[in-house]
């Protein structure tokens, strides 16, 4: 497999191969929902080239992203907590390509009785923590254009490419801001030289430049994956 799921890939190749019978290789579609709030959550996904957004709906209608999952992660962690878990968040494929799925009780079997798969998959958890406080206080304290920039490095990060097919009005509802607002700090960053952007698609021209126009919050979500899961896969799937 040319691209990987890092999250997989932290785990030690003989435990990878026990679980691998039970993984089944998909295509993901842009705009495909995945999970939906009130639906017990049936199955885990683990993206390799795609790209997952887990956003909240509030009652006005107004929604906004509060996680990624890409190939760092999985998709549906909670599952592992109880065997009946209900999502409260909707799950939507926000970039098309290829995942592995797995029955939410295969892997919850897993987790109980192996301890390698329930030590890999609970420090996820705890770098799921940090994005997610990350998130909330970025949102909350940072100007659009770092906002933005960090967001685009997340997705890159995520995909293994720095092409990314993504049009500012699905950019504004994931960041929770108007289109306008969206449109105005693009331009800005493709000003600078680091951005491209034309309908419906961005290149990232200059990775370390957006770095710099980032807040900290990339970087130090970044660290704590690399952390608690390592930069490197062990192995190749």
């Amino acid at each position: 497999m040319a691209v990987e799921n890092r999250l997989l890939g932290a785990l030690s190749r003989e435990i990878y191969e026990k679980l691998a019978p039970n993984l089944k290789l998909i295509s993901l579609h842009q705009g495909e929902v995945l999970h939906i709030p009130g639906e017990t959550i049936q199955t885990l996904y683990f993206p390799i080239d795609s790209l997952i957004s887990i956003t909240i709906t509030m009652s006005d209608g107004s929604t906004v992203e509060i996680g990624l999952v890409g190939n760092r992660e999985v998709l549906g962690i909670n599952a592992l907590m109880c065997a009946s878990e209900i999502t409260q968040t909707e799950s939507t494929v926000q970039i098309g390509g290829s995942a592995l799925k797995v029955d939410a009780q295969v892997l919850q079997h897993e987790f109980d009785r192996n301890q390698e798969v329930r030590d890999v998959l609970l420090r996820y958890t705890q770098a799921l923590l940090v994005h997610i406080s990350q998130n909330a206080a970025c949102n909350r304290l940072h100007i659009l254009e770092q906002r933005l920039a960090r967001w685009l490095l997340e997705v890159q990060d995520r995909i293994g490419s720095s092409e990314l097919k993504l049009t500012q009005e699905f950019i504004s509802n994931m960041l929770g801001v108007r289109r306008a607002g969206v449109t105005q700090a693009a331009q800005k960053l493709q000003e600078t030289g680091l951005i491209c952007y034309s309908r419906g698609h961005i290149q990232i021209l200059n990775q370390r430049g957006l770095e710099t126009a980032s807040c900290e919050c990339f970087k130090t979500v970044k660290d704590k994956y690399d952390r608690l899961l390592g930069k490197q896969l062990r192995y190749k799937l």
